[in-house]
């Protein structure tokens, strides 16, 4: 009924304008136009919302929209980039485009890598019915950076008693596989703060508020305890202010959180692995629910969402492990398009702006399609959910013992810079050979394979890129196996390999000619590219 009501508004208003202007003359028509000294402004078109539109692949979809606040408005205050502005790496892949430069510098050509520190985490040796998690960090968990301005150093210090000696400007953050929220001093390497015990293991990326109210999100992964579900931590308190446990009436009874939040337009957006879009007001760091969408495709259960959701203006991008990729119109939460892209999407989709116009970038994996298939990584108009290219890679599953590794793509794709502007790159594990996996470049204009590099083992870890000073693109990737990387972006050759650590799953994030990046087992490390 609500949006039967919203149609015929909108109907109304059309058919209002259209005897206004079909109606013969008006009655100021015939005036003369009088003179103006107002120079006409050019419209910044990046300011401008994108209109309530639903495409026809909506209707492969059953959704329900619940809307808890009915007297806040759900207007986006505004579409500009939260991120932009911000003192350091504030969530997954830095912005929400999750395509921030993930840039670094180095003045030649990269020849090695060193250690600068190693962190060690506690080792969580709980069994569970899901495995014994250990400690370090898994997929994603990409670790955040943020510089502090002597003002929050100094609010810090007034409001709690949880810094240590080694607290200072520059701090990584970083959730674990045992259940504690870590602080680190990114120089020393030595904890700048005393842990947080989240309860249960992480498994996805926290986000820290761009506001800088002290709000922490974080999703917890596995239950190791119950109940699981989503949190705020306080850093200014020290404390978790707020938790938010299964929800009875989602779609799907997984109650997970992987993806890493966003805000937008003074909203908070999270989603999950129970199938649900949760929309979060946000007021002297409090966070209330606004709305939610559930969907699912007509013929089918509803999917969870473990990678985190892209956005553009006001459209929200979301992948799941059905294979749906769904375009949200954040304002209502109102789907816009659905694109079915064969099979479990884990990995974060990417965006990035050609002449004006969004594109998204995504892959899959091999789960529903059974013991092989293909992994499709496709390139769509991120207005409409238009295809514009799709390419393949053949790939296996991979056993060991009762356990199966599902084949396809886990990491985040990395945009092209430099001399590799015209580049998109990834990783793929094809399990053919159990545990193989290449690393390749693709152009963004067709798809075509530019190469494809074999590694010594499988990667769900996401590349980052470094540049020199002539321009030239590296890429830096880990495998699962411990490995580090560097290959020239350009050619695909291997420049680096170097064994580091245990099991690299988590993304990295990289500050000038460092990287830092947790591994499985215990430690998290800082890098440096020499």
């Amino acid at each position: 009924m609500k949006r039967i009501i919203i149609l015929f508004t909108a109907i109304t208003c059309v058919a209002i304008c259209l005897l206004e202007s079909c109606n013969g003359k008006t009655e100021n028509e015939n005036a003369e136009t009088p003179e103006s000294d107002t120079v006409p402004q050019a419209v910044d078109e990046s300011t401008i919302p994108f209109p309530d539109t639903t495409y026809p692949s909506v209707a492969n979809l059953k959704y329900d929209i619940t809307i808890f606040d009915t007297i806040t408005s759900g207007e986006l205050s505004n579409i500009e980039d939260a991120y932009s502005e911000t003192p350091g790496i504030f969530t997954f892949r830095g912005n929400p485009l999750r395509n921030a430069a993930f840039v670094g510098h180095i003045d030649s050509i990269p020849t090695d890598i060193d250690i600068d520190w190693a962190f060690e985490t506690s080792y969580d040796t709980t069994k569970t019915s899901f495995g014994t998690w250990g400690g370090g960090s898994g997929w994603t968990g990409q670790p955040l950076y943020v510089e502090w301005s002597d003002n929050m150093m100094q609010k810090f210090r007034e409001t709690n008693d949880s810094l240590t000696e080694n607290f200072g400007n520059k701090e990584i953050m970083v959730c674990s596989l045992c259940g504690k929220l870590y602080f680190i001093n990114y120089e020393t390497g030595k904890k700048s703060r005393k842990p947080i015990d989240v309860l249960n293991p992480i498994k996805g990326t926290a986000m820290l508020d761009p506001d800088l109210n002290g709000n922490l999100y974080i999703g917890q992964g596995i239950p190791r305890r119950r109940p699981i579900g989503a949190m705020v931590v306080d850093l200014f308190d020290h404390k978790i202010s707020d938790f938010f446990p299964e929800d009875p009436n989602a779609w799907r009874s997984w109650s997970a959180y992987d993806a890493s939040p966003l805000v937008v337009g003074g909203f908070l957006f999270r989603i999950g692995e129970n199938g649900t879009v949760y929309k979060y007001t946000r007021e002297k760091g409090k966070i209330n629910l606004h709305s939610t969408l559930r969907y699912k495709k007509t013929d089918d259960s509803a999917g969870g969402m473990e990678s985190s959701m892209a956005v553009y203006k006001n459209y929200g991008y979301t992948t799941d492990n059905h294979g749906n990729i769904l375009c949200i119109n954040l304002n209502n939460l109102e789907p816009v398009w659905h694109y079915d892209n064969h099979d479990d999407t884990d990995a974060t989709p990417v965006l990035e702006l050609e002449d004006g116009i969004p594109y998204l970038y995504s892959g899959c994996e091999i789960d529903l399609q059974g013991a092989e298939g293909f992994s499709y990584i496709v390139k769509l108009n991120a207005l409409t959910g238009e295809k514009v290219w799709e390419q393949k890679f053949e790939c296996k599953k991979m056993w060991l013992g009762e356990k199966h590794f599902d084949g396809g793509m886990y990491s985040t794709m990395l945009l092209g810079t430099g001399d590799c502007s015209d580049l998109i790159f990834t990783n793929i594990c094809t399990n053919d050979p159990p545990s193989a996996g290449i690393f390749c470049a693709l152009k963004k204009e067709t798809g075509e394979i530019v190469y494809s590099k074999k590694l010594e083992h499988y990667a769900w870890s996401s590349p980052v890129a470094i540049t020199n000073n002539e321009g030239k693109m590296f890429v830096l990737t880990f495998d699962c196996a411990g490995r580090a990387y560097i290959i020239d972006g350009k050619t695909g050759e291997f420049l680096v390999i170097k064994l580091i650590g245990i099991n690299f799953e988590s993304s990295p994030i990289i500050i000038d000619n460092h990287v830092v990046i947790g591994s499985r087992g215990t430690n998290i490390y800082k890098l440096s590219i020499k």
